[in-house]
């Protein structure tokens, strides 16, 4: 019930859209109601003898008075049975005219509300999600958000409006309908009802196992999304290692589970129809019979009976439909609860509310007894204490898995340390807001991520306000003009999916160039070098050298020979800062560093060689 309440909270800010909804959907089933009324002055008028012909609306009975009230106004006494037909015919399709009217206008409401609620479920679950911390990405699989946040979402936006809204048009069919029943024959209504305990009873039980099923179905679509999604983005690795027929075997493994999970709910599903259908006919069998009975005796006019046999009917498919309402609404049930799983996911990086702007540091930067792991207790980086001025050029280097990079992402406050603090002037990192933190912080990483714009808004990306000089300026300083200017529409030019038409070097010169335009005071290189050839990287270095100017820098660092004029150098090994210092002094000193660089040399080419 709580879930129920939490899905209406959306249709909270819509209430005049929604009552107005609710209004047009009443007004159409009573008018859809009263059109089968309308079929007992004609079957009386058809069956009269002789030219004219009399409708008797004389009786005190309810459906008499509201058939005085409209049909009762255009029939005159002695009129011929052919104008009293085409009389009743007319009121019969005016009111086929109102209930389609409103039928559009009501339409109209529905789409009008259901867009607006999903447009507010999509925003609130995106928003969420960007401000999850990293952890929750690295235990996440991209597919099952991108999941949640299409067909859970698609699933939610069924349930909250069109299955809504046909639930208020079937609820009032069958009540206007049972109204009229009631009218015509208060014992035949009730032989009509016997069957129904029974079928919700069965219903019930089959809907429980429906949601299990459901929510089974879901999440094995996720796992079909990511595995497609790892092998567009891998296609290159998947080619090189000839792998295409083991990942469709993968893949195939995937669609064949989704298959059978979904074909078995499907069939639980579908028993629902062929079940209730059943039951209608054997409730529909006992009218007949009773209501026979009824009219034989006298005790119930056959053009009633005809008119209760048709409301019966038209009552069939609004029943049938509420019938299977449970077993329909259970993917939006259960989409609706993943959904809610992720936006009931805590932000964990959350700003204190007396939480100041980040403006830079003046004395020194301090990571102080700094420990870290990422929950399952295995530590990344154990007593880590370093000092870094402002202006100093500090890298890291040290084996993989050494804990470099989270060193640099607690620094952007990516995480927060699980033991010890760091500090900017003695202040703990943590009284600062996130944002403004990062905002004067400029990464580039080996992995260069570029989004499906203009290099121009890549270049200003979160900048909306820089000028095309600034733009312009920025890719000059980032070796980046010569080779825009060559593209189709040189800064306008939209850069294709991870802008795959770039090569890395190129792309690593237009990050370069975003992080000039923003001009940090704090500067963080990992591995942004790594993956280049010799000439992207004379390139992207002399770019950085531009960007290095007046900084403090911390560079993650693949090639030693990049990094022999750092301030300081730190060696990091199992998460545990092992050496410190300069290049000429980490290598007279021996040690970890001694051995990477002697490694390192050991495997590069001799000049001239082949």
């Amino acid at each position: 019930m709580i879930l129920y309440w939490r899905l209406l909270r959306y249709i909270r800010p819509y209430v005049p859209l929604s009552l107005a909804g609710f209004v047009a959907t009443l007004v159409f089933t009573a008018l859809d109601a009263f059109s089968f009324v309308m079929l007992l002055p004609f079957l009386e008028t058809l069956l009269q003898g002789g030219e004219t012909a009399t409708v008797d609306f004389s009786g005190g009975g309810k459906l008499n008075t509201l058939l005085r009230a409209t049909v009762g106004r255009v029939i005159a006494p002695g009129m011929t049975k052919q104008d009293l037909l085409l009389a009743i015919i007319a009121v019969i399709l005016v009111v086929f005219l109102l209930k389609n009217l409103v039928d559009y206008i009501r339409q109209v409401l529905v789409v009008k509300l259901e867009q607006a609620v999903v447009r507010d479920i999509r925003n609130q679950v995106y928003n969420h999600l960007v401000e999850l911390d990293l952890r929750f990405y690295h235990r996440t699989k991209a597919g099952q958000i991108i999941q949640r946040l299409t067909t859970d979402i698609d699933q939610l936006r069924m349930l909250l409006t069109k299955h809504l809204f046909t639930f208020l048009t079937s609820t009032f069919q069958v009540v206007f309908s049972f109204v009229v029943l009631l009218v015509i024959s208060p014992s035949l209504t009730a032989i009509a009802l016997v069957a129904m305990p029974a079928l919700f009873a069965v219903l019930g039980r089959l809907l429980r196992r429906l949601r299990r099923g459901d929510r089974k179905v879901m999440a094995l679509g996720g796992e079909v999304t990511s595995h497609l999604q790892e092998t567009v983005l891998g296609i290159r690795q998947v080619k090189a290692a000839a792998a295409e027929a083991f990942e469709g075997q993968r893949y195939g493994r995937l669609t064949q589970q989704y298959f059978r999970a979904h074909l078995r709910n499907e069939k639980r599903r579908a028993l629902a129809g062929p079940f209730s259908e059943m039951i209608g006919a054997i409730g529909t069998a006992v009218v007949l019979w009773y209501g026979g009975r009824l009219v034989f005796t006298g005790a119930l006019d056959g053009g009633e009976f005809f008119l209760f046999l048709a409301m019966t009917m038209k009552l069939y498919q609004p029943a049938k439909w509420l019938s299977r309402f449970p077993s329909m609404v259970g993917p939006g049930i259960v989409g609706a609860e993943r959904i809610f799983e992720f936006l009931d996911t805590p932000v964990e990086i959350e700003d204190a509310p007396d939480a100041r702007s980040f403006t830079g540091f003046e004395d020194a930067l301090r990571l102080e007894a700094v420990s870290f792991h990422y929950g399952n207790g295995v530590p990344v980086l154990q007593d880590v204490a370093i000092e870094v001025r402002p202006g100093q050029v500090v890298a890291l280097v040290g084996p993989s898995g050494a804990g470099k990079t989270t060193l640099v992402d607690l620094i952007a406050r990516f995480y927060d340390p699980t033991g010890g603090r760091i500090t900017m002037d003695g202040t703990d990192l943590r009284a600062f807001g996130a944002r403004s933190l990062r905002a004067r912080i400029g990464m580039v990483t080996q992995e260069t991520i570029l989004f499906h714009d203009t290099v121009r808004n890549n270049i200003a990306y979160a900048l909306p306000d820089a000028s095309p000089a600034a733009i312009e300026a920025a890719a000059r300083a980032a070796n980046a003009h010569e080779f825009i200017m060559r593209l189709p529409e040189g800064y306008d030019t939209v850069l294709g999916e991870r802008a795959m038409r770039l090569s890395g070097g190129q792309r690593q010169r237009i990050a370069i160039a975003r992080a000039i335009l923003r001009n940090p005071p704090i500067l963080i290189f990992d591995e942004a070098t790594s993956a280049l050839d010799s000439e992207a990287e004379r390139l992207v270095q002399e770019a950085i050298q531009r960007l290095l100017q007046g900084r403090t820098v911390f560079v993650i660092a693949h090639r030693l020979s990049t990094i022999r004029h750092a301030d300081q150098i730190l060696v990091l090994d199992e998460g545990r800062v092992v050496q410190r210092g300069t290049h000429e002094q980490l290598l007279a000193e021996g040690g970890l560093y001694a051995k990477l660089h002697r490694l390192q040399y050991a495997a590069e080419p001799v000049p001239g060689s082949r």
